[in-house]
């Protein structure tokens, strides 16, 4: 069951959650970027919003998706969005843009900015990250 800030109005896991509370709206976070990096982030939203009990809200700068914990997080950027989830192992590879040891795992980040570069094993590794925590 999830809790609505009456102030920020971002859903949240629990009643009276601490959270980052300001209001920001989807649109604003993609003011001035590429209509390429919008439909990117479209289609990771239609794909990831729509597993069991996620809830999609947005903060100061990124859009955070949870389900018990935060399992994932899109920051867009000028030209690229950036993509951070975790693991509990390093990842590594040409896709992995850094990855770092966290207290009980692992964050790794990757960035994207075409739709070509989305693919089954990203999704895999966002999908580990949700079904890690």
């Amino acid at each position: 069951m999830s809790w609505t800030c009456p102030i920020c109005e971002r859903e949240l896991l629990k009643v009276n959650q601490i959270h980052y509370c300001i209001k920001v709206s989807l649109d604003t976070l993609f003011t001035g970027r590429s209509p390429e990096l919008i439909l990117v982030f479209d289609k990771i939203l239609a794909e990831v919003a729509g597993w069991d009990d996620v809830l999609v809200s947005t903060s100061k700068n990124c859009i955070v998706f949870v389900h018990k914990q935060t399992f994932f997080v899109i920051r867009p950027m000028q030209k690229q969005l950036d993509l951070k989830f975790y693991s509990k192992t390093r990842l590594e590879g040409p896709m992995i843009f850094k990855s770092t040891k966290n207290t009980r795992r692992y964050e790794s980040n990757v960035r994207i900015s075409a739709l070509t570069e989305l693919n089954m094993q990203l999704f895999g590794l966002i999908r580990d990250s949700y079904v890690l925590l």
